[in-house]
C-alpha cells in the first residue's frame, strides 16, 4: 500500500499551508460565551483568498477553470484547514461542485463551476435529513410537474424532458447555508428513487431557520414548499447521492484528522513546557502513555481516511464496495477524535478549559464533527451489514 502523493498534491498543501497560517481560531467569539452564533458570515477574506490561490477549483477541470486534483488532493487541504478551524464552506462547496462535474448537466456546469472556482459562487448541502437519523433524501419528495402532467401523476414527464420537479420537504442542520447561494437537496421521488436537486437559496418556497451548531457556527432549516426546480436542475444518475455523501463523509474524516493533528501538537507544547516537581510533565511515564494512545489513534484516522479517499478518487474495485471503506474511517475518525481532545483537556487540567485559551474551540468543533458523523457503533453495524452481503474469500 503507497500512500506517496503526487508533486501536485503536495503542492496543494504548500498553498493551503500558506492561506491558512494567517488565520486565528479565535476570530470570532468563544462558542463557549455566545448564546447564539459566533457570527454572521462566514470568514470573507479566507474565501477570497483561496480563491485567488485557485484552492476553489483546485478539483475542477481545466474545461472549468479548476486544476482537475481529486477528492484526496481536496482532503487534504481540508486537513489543513482544520488545523486553524477554518470557518468556509470549503468541504461542501467542492463535495457539490465535483457531483456537477461528474453528474450533472453540461450547461449548468459550465455555468455553475467556473463562478464557483473563483469563490463568486457559495454551494453547500443538506445531507441530515429531517432529524439526522433517516436518510436524508427520504426528508424531501420530488414530484414531475410539465406539460400535460400534474405534480404526482407520475414520473416519467420530468424525465424525458417535461418542465421540471416540484421539492417539498426539510433538510435540517445544512451547514453554510445563509451564505450560500445554491443548495443541494436530496430527495426521493414517488417511486422511492434518490436524486439531488440544485436550489437557488432565493427561490420561491425556500425558507431558512436559524440553527447553531455545537462550534458555534450558524447552520440552517431549510424548508422546501411547493419549490419547483428545471429538469436541467435534478440530477437522477442512479450513484449521485451516494457517491456525494460518502465524499462528504470522507472530507469530514479528513477535518477530524487535521483537528485532532493539532490538538496532540498543542497538548504536546503545553506538556513540554508545564513544570511538576523540578520537570516537565510531557517526562512522567502516565502522561507521555496517554499521548502515544492518541498518536496511534490519529496514525489509524490517517490510513483509515486515505484508503477511503482513494477509493473514492479512483472507483477502484474491492472485496467491498467503498462503502465498506468509508465506513471504517468513519468509525476511527468519531471515536478517535473524541478521545484525542478528551486526553488534550485532561492532561492541560484546568488551563484547557480557560476561554482565554483556544483548545475549547477545538473541542467544540471536534464536539461537532463527532455528531455529524454519528456513533462509531451505528458505523460498525454498516459494515457488518456489508460483510454479511459480500463475503470475503
Amino acid at each position: 500500500m503507497d500512500f506517496t502523493f503526487t508533486e501536485e498534491q503536495q503542492a496543494a498543501v504548500e498553498a493551503a499551508r500558506a492561506v491558512f497560517s494567517d488565520v486565528a481560531p479565535d476570530r470570532v467569539p468563544s462558542p463557549a460565551l455566545t448564546p447564539g452564533a459566533v457570527a454572521e458570515d462566514i470568514d470573507r477574506q479566507l474565501w477570497h483568498e483561496l480563491a485567488r490561490t485557485d484552492l476553489l477549483g483546485l478539483t475542477l477541470s481545466p474545461d472549468h477553470g479548476g486544476a482537475g486534483l481529486d477528492p484526496i488532493a481536496l482532503c487534504l487541504v481540508l486537513r489543513e484547514s482544520a488545523k486553524v478551524l477554518a470557518r468556509v464552506p470549503l468541504l461542501e462547496s467542492c463535495a457539490v461542485a465535483m457531483a456537477v462535474q461528474r453528474y450533472g448537466d453540461r450547461a449548468l456546469a459550465a455555468e455553475l463551476l467556473p463562478r464557483a472556482g473563483r469563490g463568486e459562487l457559495i454551494l453547500t448541502v443538506g445531507a441530515n435529513g429531517r432529524s439526522g437519523h433517516d436518510p436524508a433524501e427520504l426528508a424531501v419528495t420530488a414530484r414531475p410537474y410539465g406539460e400535460g402532467s400534474e405534480a404526482g401523476d407520475g414520473e416519467t414527464d420530468a424525465s424525458a424532458g417535461g418542465s421540471g420537479w416540484m421539492l417539498d420537504g426539510v433538510q435540517s442542520a445544512v451547514p453554510w447555508a445563509q451564505a450560500a447561494d445554491w443548495i443541494a437537496v436530496p430527495a426521493h421521488t414517488t417511486g422511492g428513487r434518490p436524486v439531488l436537486a440544485l436550489v437557488p437559496r432565493t427561490r420561491d418556497g425556500v425558507t431558512l431557520a436559524d440553527q447553531v451548531s455545537t462550534s458555534g457556527e450558524r447552520l440552517a432549516e431549510v424548508r422546501l414548499d411547493a419549490v419547483r426546480v428545471e429538469a436541467r436542475e435534478l440530477i437522477d444518475a442512479a450513484d449521485c447521492w451516494d457517491w456525494l455523501r460518502s465524499l462528504l463523509t470522507t472530507g469530514t474524516c479528513a477535518l477530524a484528522l487535521g483537528l485532532g493533528e493539532r490538538v496532540l501538537a498543542m497538548t504536546a507544547e503545553y506538556t513540554g513546557k508545564r513544570e511538576q516537581f523540578g520537570f516537565p510533565v510531557a517526562t512522567f511515564q502516565a502522561v507521555a502513555v496517554q499521548a502515544a494512545d492518541r498518536y496511534i489513534d490519529l496514525r489509524a484516522m490517517e490510513a483509515t481516511l486515505w484508503q477511503a479517499a482513494w477509493r473514492i478518487s479512483t472507483d477502484a474495485g474491492g472485496p467491498l464496495p467503498a462503502a465498506g471503506d468509508v465506513a471504517v474511517a468513519k468509525i476511527w475518525a468519531s471515536d478517535g477524535v473524541r478521545r484525542v481532545v478528551q486526553t488534550a483537556q485532561h492532561l492541560h487540567g484546568g488551563f484547557g478549559a480557560d476561554t482565554d485559551y483556544p483548545l475549547h474551540r477545538f473541542h467544540a468543533w471536534a464536539k461537532q464533527i463527532e455528531l455529524s458523523l454519528g456513533p462509531a457503533a451505528a458505523h460498525e453495524e454498516a459494515l457488518g451489514d456489508l460483510l454479511a452481503s459480500h463475503p470475503l474469500g
